[in-house]
């Protein structure tokens, strides 16, 4: 019986640990992406400014587009001014909840990058994965141009 417990526990650690993991990868102060996040949020009076780097660096460890999770924020928690859970992404229909906002953050888009349900997939069939409202893929969209219209161009600050 304790063999079985404690294969069954080896089988439940990978899922919780990579829930909270956060590597030690960071964004430089200077990185364009990071000005533009920030003054992105604030513009909106976001409290997710605050986690601006979260964001940036969560996508650059999934290959996502950098503009992606925060997009999805913004449509599903107002940029994190309405949310529970530490959920700001509204993920399993609000009902996953995550021991912060960061592992959220991170949670989330190492499951759109990596899970079998996201992975491989384009941006458009991400989204609709992500919400099958035949909306939200144009919503989030939408939201990302706002951000910026080319994530690899060269960014300035945003005109008013």
């Amino acid at each position: 019986m304790k063999d079985i417990l404690l294969f069954a526990g080896l089988m439940v650690l990978p899922s919780s640990v990579s829930r909270q993991q956060h590597a030690a990868t960071a964004v430089i102060p200077s990185d364009p992406r990071l000005r533009r996040l920030e003054e992105f949020f604030a513009k909106r009076d976001c409290p997710l400014r605050t986690a601006a780097a979260d964001f940036l660096i969560a996508a650059d460890q999934n290959a996502l587009d950098w503009r992606l999770l925060p997009s999805i924020s913004i449509i599903e928690s107002s940029g994190g001014k309405d949310y529970r859970k530490n959920n700001v992404f509204g993920w399993d229909s609000c009902r996953e909840g995550f021991s912060s906002v960061r592992a959220g953050i991170h949670f989330v888009a190492a499951q759109l990058s990596q899970a079998k349900q996201y992975r491989d997939k384009t941006l458009e069939m991400k989204l609709r994965t992500y919400n099958p409202n035949p909306d939200y893929p144009l919503k989030v969209k939408a939201v990302m141009r706002a951000l910026a219209p080319n994530p690899a161009a060269k960014l300035a600050p945003q005109a008013n």
